[in-house]
């Protein structure tokens, strides 16, 4: 699937509930099932900045592909996160580079998160293209 694809996926989801708290609590549920990163990987080199949470992520190239995994202290910031690597995660470094993160807006997430929380996923999503340029630069 492309990211596209994945993040249309993602905005279908979102659109099934009628209210925040049902999207909140669906956002806690992936959460859950978000692919963790391994303790070795929870380093303050890892660690996101500019998130009230303690939140980390680590990106690794398989083949073509960077695959990402995470884990955090709180939460909502896990299943926000989790929502990130669904649609990033198992992409070519030059699609995540080249993709847009209008989907965030069509779900009505940032307009719906704490100031701090929402400047929280602006460090996700930046820290995940770094990862996608970090590799990309090293392909060339």
């Amino acid at each position: 699937m492309t990211i596209k694809e994945v993040q249309d996926e993602i905005i279908d989801e979102f659109s099934m509930f009628d209210d925040w708290m049902q999207r909140y609590e669906y956002i806690i549920e992936l959460g859950k099932n978000l692919p963790l990163i391994e303790e070795k990987f929870k380093t303050d080199d890892n660690l996101i900045k500019g998130c009230q949470s303690k939140v980390w992520l680590h990106g690794e190239k398989d083949g073509d592909n960077i695959v990402f995994t995470a884990d955090s202290d709180a939460i909502l910031t896990k299943g926000i996160i989790a929502i990130l690597i669904r649609a990033f995660s198992n992409q070519k470094a030059i699609d995540i580079l080249n993709s847009d993160t209008a989907f965030i807006d069509e779900i009505g997430l940032k307009e719906h998160l704490s100031p701090t929380r929402a400047n929280g996923l602006v460090s996700m999503i930046k820290n995940i293209k770094m990862y996608a340029l970090a590799f990309d630069t090293k392909n060339k």
